[in-house]
Formats: structure tokens, sequence, C-alpha cells
């Protein structure tokens, strides 16, 4: 009976996060070569806004340490202006699944800690020479948008929406373009 009364009202549940789906980037990041000549470039990130005490301090050291014994270089830990902790992982752009591992370990540490409603997004990086893109996953939403970030804080638009159009299908791609939020200065980006 609630369902009812929600769908009347115009009431939606939230989307449920879904961390297996950075496992579909490396085959999306072959589709997205394809069509627009975007290539990883072994940079990602995780994006969450830290909890006070010591539990989650040492939950924090412990996915760094976790990461950095898995043989590739130290995790840069970067705090933005906006109070948002970032964990940046470098691998080598041909290992794009790692990359994907190690971002998904990072969430699902967290996650499985309690703190998945700290979680505000984790991001891959791709450059060609015409550009850059992130392709963003907004946890809270549980689907990817591609932000391709221009000199003096503009966006390739058209860019966004032809890696959306090439996109579609491999990845649940955030259909508000309103959710589409710039991420200036992203570290790795």
């Amino acid at each position: 009976m609630a369902r009812w009364w929600d769908a009347l009202l115009g009431r939606t549940e939230p989307v449920k996060p879904d961390l297996d789906a950075l496992f579909a980037l490396p085959s999306a990041a072959v589709t997205l070569q394809a069509a627009t000549g975007l290539e990883p470039n072994g940079i990602g990130s995780v994006c969450f806004r830290p909890a006070e005490g010591g539990a989650f301090s040492a939950l924090e050291r412990d996915v760094v340490e976790l990461l950095a014994a898995g043989g590739g270089p130290p995790v840069e830990e970067v705090k933005d202006s906006y109070g948002y902790t970032w964990l940046v992982v470098r691998r080598d752009p041909a290992a794009l699944g790692d990359l994907v591992t190690d971002l998904h370990a990072v969430n699902s540490s967290l996650e499985a800690a309690g703190f998945g409603p700290s979680l505000l997004c984790s991001l891959v990086t791709f450059t060609s020479p015409q550009g850059r893109l992130a392709l963003v996953y907004l946890y809270k939403r549980g689907a990817f948008y591609p932000f391709a970030p221009l000199s003096g804080q503009r966006r390739d638009n058209s860019l966004e929406l032809q890696v959306r159009g090439a996109l579609d299908g491999e990845l649940r791609i955030e259909p508000d373009l309103g959710r589409w939020f710039p991420l200036w200065g992203a570290p790795g980006l």
C-alpha cells in the first residue's frame, strides 16, 4: 500500500549504489577509445567526506596501506577546498582493470564499515590529443556521467554528450544532466 501512495505522490525510492558497476569500465574504455580516441591515463580517485573519530582514521589508513601493498605507487591523499578527501590511485594506463579493482576496494571498504553515506564519487580519467575526460561514478545515484573540463572552468559539452551516446548500454549513465556536476580541480584530472 505504501508503494502505491509513493507512486501516486511522485515519490521514488533512491537508487541503490552498485559498486560492481565499476567493473564495466575496462570494456567501456575500449568503446570510448574507438568512438572518441580517449584512452585511460592510469589515474583514478575516490572522493568522500571524512568522518570524525579514530575508527574512520584507522580504516582510511588501512585502505591506503592495502593499496600500497599491491605493488603500485603510493596512494596520494588530497583534501579539497570543500572539505572532501580524495584518495588518488595511479596505475599503468594499460592496467585499467587493476585501477578499477583498487577503486572498488576503497569504496567497498568504506561501505562495509558503515561509511557508505560519506562516499561522494569515484572517477577514472582519460586523455587524448584533443582533451581530457573523467568518467564519474556517483555513489548515491548508482550511475556514471562524463565530465570534460576545458581551461577557464568551461566544459566540453559536445564531448560529454558524445561520450554519453557512445557508452549508452555499456554503463548506467545518469539521465538527469543537472546532476552532471563539474569537478573543477579534481585530483588526477
